[in-house]
This record gives structure tokens, C-alpha cells and sequence, in this order.
């Protein structure tokens, strides 16, 4: 004799599922910072990654001041002075493109700690094999 199931367990599983698949989307949807240039920063609330070219840096990123730069459109003559303190990558010099993580405080953009990196131009050349 076959017992009947009960469908509670299908309801359940099916929620579940449900549940999964709108968190997927609100996630890939809502859930990213945005990346934007230096031109682009004002319209902006809250934390960013900010993407641009590294103009005149100085100071140290351990001291109380911390590192001090400015970060300049790749295409564009706009450039927003940028504030930070953590680890600096090697490669990172006056013209190189940087991603720095952070949000703009008084015309001011303060970086989130060791969220700086560096993009080596190379890899993003037509003709270049990657690495």
C-alpha cells in the first residue's frame, strides 16, 4: 500500500527556493558599490570605490596625516584630493591607476583602510597575453 505524503515538505522546499532566488537578485542588483571617477563622485551618497589617475602623492599612509594624493579622471581634467591610511601597494606612483574604497567627506575623499589598489595598464592593452 503507498503511503500519501503529506505536502508540507514541497511547500517548505519551494520557500526556499523562493527566499534564495530573491536575495540572488536584490544581492547582484542593489547589493555592489558603485565605481565611479573623480567627475562623477558628487553625485554620489555614501561609500564608493573611486577609480582615477594618481597625481602628486605625499606624506606617509601610517602617520596621523596619512597619505595625501590627488586622483584625476582618466579622460577628464577633474581631480578630487584623496585622504588615506593603511597599506600601500609597490607599484603605486604619480600616473598610475588607482581603486581606492572610501566616501567624500567635505570635498574631502577619505579612503577606507587597505583598500587601495593598483591596475597595471598592460593587461588592459589590446595585443597583450595575460599573465
Amino acid at each position: 500500500m503507498a503511503r500519501k505524503q503529506s505536502p508540507a515538505r514541497l511547500v517548505v522546499a519551494l520557500s526556499v527556493a523562493a527566499v534564495l532566488v530573491i536575495f540572488l537578485v536584490y544581492t547582484s542588483i542593489a547589493g555592489g558599490t558603485p565605481l565611479v571617477q573623480p567627475s562623477e563622485l558628487a553625485k554620489e551618497h555614501g561609500a564608493v570605490s573611486l577609480a582615477g589617475i594618481v597625481v602628486r602623492p605625499h606624506g606617509d599612509a601610517r602617520s596621523p596625516q596619512g597619505l595625501r594624493f590627488g586622483l584625476r579622471d582618466f579622460t577628464g581634467k577633474t581631480t578630487v584630493q584623496v585622504v588615506y591610511h593603511g597599506s600601500v601597494p609597490d607599484l603605486f606612483h604619480a600616473g598610475r591607476r588607482v581603486v581606492v574604497d572610501g566616501t567624500l567627506r567635505k570635498g574631502r575623499f577619505v579612503g577606507k583602510p587597505d583598500s587601495l589598489v593598483t591596475k597595471c595598464p598592460s593587461k588592459y592593452q589590446p595585443g597583450h597575453p595575460k599573465q
